[in-house]
């Protein structure tokens, strides 16, 4: 039995990909009170505390979990983030060495990070490395691409797993091909349409892909599927774009005042998404207008591009379901590097007896 901490958990896409491979979760956390009440929600079985991390003391987190194979999460990743304008000096960007104190603290086997590719730009890796080669763990550093492994998804993350056993982890061989990539109508093809401002809480179709029918296993209703409402202009001008385009099909007289050369692109139906982001359900974020229907994306459609099952349902407002959905971790992904992870660690333990 592999078990796990997991700091900075969100939803729980990370927690919920490894319970599928096999792992046991013992304690997970996070500040977030959204986020907490979806993860409760979903999982149950452990406790998961409503905590700002730096505030949890050595005792509590002892009281609560003797021993523990691994430590994992996400630190909140704002500053190392490729949008925007990043600050190595941010303070958010301290909160990975607060993972650091707690994996102190649980001594556990092995530690495993996630994080956005920002972070190898900025030259964090290294500081990331030293500061757990300082403590004992070999450190393996691997970049990710969420389509490799069956997510309707490109976004690339980077993992840092480390390990007190001197394992050099590697990362899972790709299950899919760029040929083979899940596209995002094999996605969400098979969900209800929608006008802007409209929801459906039931299906009208049959699943029609293999992905469609994984997702939507054991699933009696559809949550989440709300469309955010439009003017009319807006509809209109976003009407102009095919499967695939980008504000360039628009006509003059229509076209945005405001936005990016990415905003108002529809995602192509034929290929992955690019990435989920919070703004998903806005035309003028990036590329997150729906192939076919003129609107942005719902929150169930984000957590389809994701890997969410339909079973996982998100509480809070459509804005929080929307960030906790682009904040989390694929399960999907997650369940592939836990697989792969746990199989690796069991390999070394066997070769050394």
């Amino acid at each position: 039995m592999t078990t796990f901490v997991d700091i900075f958990c969100g939803a729980g896409g990370l927690s919920l990909g490894l319970v599928k491979a096999g792992w046991t979760p013992l304690l997970a956390l996070d500040h977030w009170g959204d986020a907490v009440a979806t993860y409760n929600r979903n999982f149950g079985d452990h406790p998961c505390l409503n905590r700002d991390v730096s505030t949890v003391t050595a005792e509590e987190l002892k009281h609560l979990v003797k021993r523990c194979d691994w430590v994992v999460g996400g630190p909140p990743c704002q500053g190392f983030s490729t949008v925007g304008r990043r600050k190595r000096e941010d303070p958010r960007n301290r909160l990975v060495f607060e993972f650091a104190r707690v994996v102190d603290i649980l001594q556990p086997t092995n530690f495993l990070i996630e994080n956005v590719i920002g972070l190898r730009d900025m030259n964090f890796v290294e500081e990331v490395e030293s500061f757990f080669q300082r403590r004992g763990y070999q450190v393996s550093t691997m970049v990710i691409r969420s389509a490799d492994y069956g997510v309707p998804q490109l976004r690339q993350r980077i993992f840092f797993v480390g390990s007190r056993q001197g394992v050099q982890f590697t990362a899972p061989s790709p299950s899919h091909a760029p040929a083979e990539y899940v596209s995002v109508l094999d996605a969400i093809g098979d969900l209800p349409p929608l006008e802007p401002g409209s929801w459906m809480s039931s299906y009208t179709s049959a699943a029609m892909t293999p992905y469609q029918k994984k997702l939507r296993r054991g699933a009696r209703e559809l949550q989440g599927h709300q469309a955010s409402r439009h003017p009319a202009h807006l509809v209109k001008a976003i009407s102009y774009i095919p499967d695939g385009g980008n504000r360039r099909h628009i006509p003059s007289h229509l076209q945005p005042r405001s936005g990016f050369h990415n905003s108002y692109s529809r995602l192509h139906s034929r290929s992955p998404a690019v990435a989920v982001t919070q703004n998903m359900g806005k035309p003028s974020a990036t590329r997150c207008v729906h192939p076919q229907q003129n609107r942005g994306l719902t929150a169930r459609e984000g957590a389809r591009l994701q890997g969410f099952p339909d079973t996982f349902h998100f509480t809070g407002g459509m804005t929080s379901q929307r960030l906790q959905i682009a904040n989390a971790v694929s399960p999907i992904l997650a369940e592939a590097m836990g697989r792969h992870l746990a199989r690796q660690a069991t390999q070394t333990l066997l070769a050394a007896e």
